[in-house]
C-alpha cells in the first residue's frame, strides 16, 4: 500500500510538472489578426516577426511584418502580396491603425489595440467576452470566426451576395504543432480546395520553417501548388 501511494503521489506531481509545461495560448489579438489578415498565428512573447511565403521558383509571393508591444498589441503590421502587386503598412495611433505613407485613419479600435471598425467600407467587428474577433457585418456581407479551446484560429465563414464561402482548419493533435494543419475551403457547400501544412518548431512552439500545399480543385484537372514559409521571430 505504502508503495502504492508512492507511485500515485509522484504521478500527481508528474502531472503537475506537464500542467506547468503546457504550451501557451494564443492571445485575441494575434488570433483575431491572423484570422482576419490571413497569416499563420504566434504565442509567447513576440517582439516582431517576418512571415515570407515562397512559390516552388523560390521567390517572394507573400510577406507579413508585424511589430507588437509588451502587452502583445500590434503597434504596426504590413501586409504585401506579391502576386497581386498590393500593400498596406498600418500603424497604431491611440484608437487607430493610420496607413503609414499617407496617415489616413484606416481602422478603428476597441479597447487598447482589438479590430473594431473599417470605416471606408461600412465594416464592424464583434468579440467575445474573451476578447476575440468572432463577427464582422457590413452592409451586403457577414463573416463569422472560429477558434479552438487553446485561441488557434479554426477560420471563417462569410456570407455575401448570396454567395457563402467557408473555410475550415484542423491542426494537429499535438498542442505543441497547431500550425500543422489541415484545411477545406467550400462555396455553397461545394469544396474549392485544401491546404496541407508541416512546420518546424522554436522553443515557443512557433513554426521558424514550414511547407505548405495548396490544392485548387475548381479547375480541372485539379492543379496543386508547393511553398515554403520562413518565419523570423524576436521576443521580448
Amino acid at each position: 500500500m505504502k508503495k502504492l501511494a508512492v507511485m500515485i503521489a509522484l504521478a500527481s506531481v508528474l502531472a503537475g510538472c506537464d500542467n506547468a509545461s503546457a504550451p501557451l495560448s494564443f492571445t485575441p489579438e494575434m488570433a483575431s489578426f491572423s484570422n482576419e489578415f490571413d497569416f499563420d498565428p504566434l504565442r509567447g512573447p513576440v517582439k516582431d516577426f517576418t512571415q515570407t511565403l515562397f512559390n516552388e521558383k523560390g521567390e517572394v509571393s507573400k510577406r507579413v511584418t508585424g511589430t507588437l508591444s509588451a502587452e502583445g498589441c500590434f503597434d504596426k503590421l504590413e501586409l504585401h502580396d506579391l502576386d497581386a502587386n498590393t500593400g498596406v503598412a498600418l500603424v497604431l495611433d491611440a484608437n487607430f491603425y493610420l496607413d503609414a505613407e499617407t496617415q489616413q485613419q484606416k481602422i478603428k479600435l476597441q479597447g487598447k489595440c482589438q479590430l473594431a471598425e473599417l470605416p471606408s467600407a461600412g465594416v464592424t467587428w464583434d468579440t467575445d467576452d474573451k476578447g476575440f474577433i468572432v463577427s464582422a457585418h457590413g452592409k451586403e456581407m457577414e463573416v463569422n470566426y472560429r477558434y479552438d479551446a487553446d485561441g488557434y484560429p479554426l477560420g471563417k465563414t462569410t456570407k455575401a451576395g448570396g454567395q457563402q464561402l467557408s473555410v475550415a482548419a484542423t491542426p494537429s493533435k499535438d498542442k505543441r504543432k497547431k500550425l500543422d494543419y489541415s484545411a477545406v475551403s467550400l462555396l455553397n457547400e461545394k469544396q474549392l480546395g485544401t491546404v496541407q501544412q508541416r512546420c518546424e518548431y522554436d522553443g515557443y512552439d512557433n513554426p521558424v520553417s514550414c511547407d505548405l500545399s495548396i490544392k485548387d480543385e475548381s479547375v480541372k484537372p485539379a492543379v496543386e501548388r508547393k511553398f515554403t514559409i520562413k518565419n523570423s521571430i524576436d521576443y521580448y
